[in-house]
């Protein structure tokens, strides 16, 4: 190989480990700054670069280059694992299906939302970006009789969120000072008791990321006094797992579903161009529960794809009498 050559490869697989190492530290930067946060987003796929580096710098048989690319793939792999490997658990108790569904200013196609939901038995939805118009679509195609249980917070726009449920719901909460609408209920579930679920929708970061850092760390805040029962949560986040803001949720008792079953990159934004989504900020998480599946449903007019998870809840124990 000639010189200019090999000095040119040199560079780019410098050049592709320093950026798969950059991937590993945007997934653990707390910065609200805008840059790092909207780069974060990408940082999944900046750290598969480490890995071409990696290849070419053996390949120029560079072993002190080679050593370094190899520790920045090795440091990308124990990042991303978790998201393909999964979590062990029994089989627990009661079975849930929950979806969370983004429906771009009310604009989905509602007979599709209703369809997916009875074909799939739903038994609890949370909706993002709920308008009036769309509350009374749902309502023409028959989601009240599905799931005839709602406490719903519509807004023109972006701002409204939803929540629909198989079983009666109480103790509804719509929590103030955010731009768009959160809100929470308690779903009373034949055999497993009272379920507490949320549907959230911070704002994205595009729009201030220093107001996108407080409003996830205020629904951290929410989520910590959640009830000690099962907890559900649906949303867009608008948030990734490199996102260590949104990660932050996940030091407790709550479990991102997708990451329990090992379901990986589970894309689900931007829907509604040409290509696949290239990133995941739609979740469900679950505390006191397992989620078995987790898979993505594509609605038409939305540019998100929904979330459709099957949970099963822990073993209560039973209570004994005092003899």
């Amino acid at each position: 190989m000639a010189k200019w050559m090999r000095v040119g490869a040199g560079i780019f697989a410098w050049l592709a480990t320093v950026t798969g190492a950059a991937g590993a530290a945007l997934h653990y930067s707390t910065s609200s700054a805008r840059l790092p946060v909207l780069a974060a987003s990408a940082a999944s796929y900046m750290m598969i670069a480490s890995v071409v580096g990696a290849v070419v710098f053996a390949l120029l048989r560079y072993r002190v280059a080679t050593a370094v690319a190899v520790l920045v793939v090795v440091a990308a792999v124990w990042i991303q694992a978790p998201r393909y490997v999964g979590e062990s658990g029994g089989d627990g108790g009661d079975a849930l299906t929950v979806m969370q569904a983004n429906i771009l200013f009310g604009e989905a196609d509602p007979i599709t939302v209703v369809a997916e939901v009875e074909a799939r038995r739903v038994d609890l939805l949370t909706v993002s970006e709920l308008t009036a118009e769309a509350v009374d679509a749902f309502a023409r195609e028959g989601l009240d009789r599905i799931l005839p249980y709602h406490f719903v917070v519509p807004e023109p726009g972006a701002g409204g969120t939803g929540i629909w449920s198989r079983f009666p719901l109480s103790d509804e909460v719509e929590y103030d000072g955010f731009v768009m609408n959160q809100v929470s209920a308690t779903a009373d579930v034949p055999g497993a008791g009272p379920v507490a679920v949320y549907a959230f929708h911070p704002v994205p970061p595009v729009y201030n990321t220093e107001v996108w850092a407080d409003e996830l760390s205020r629904l951290q805040e929410i989520l910590e006094s959640a009830p000690s029962g099962p907890v559900i949560v649906g949303a867009d986040f608008n948030a990734t797992y490199d996102h260590a803001q949104y990660r932050a949720m996940l030091t407790g008792r709550l479990r991102d579903t997708a990451e329990q079953v090992g379901a990986g990159l589970l894309f689900t934004y931007p829907a509604e161009a040409r290509l696949p989504p290239v990133v995941g900020i739609d979740h469900i998480l679950v505390a006191g529960g397992r989620a078995t599946s987790v898979e993505t449903v594509t609605l038409p007019g939305s540019d998100h794809r929904a979330v459709v998870a099957q949970i099963r809840l822990d073993h209560r124990p039973a209570h004994s009498g005092t003899p």
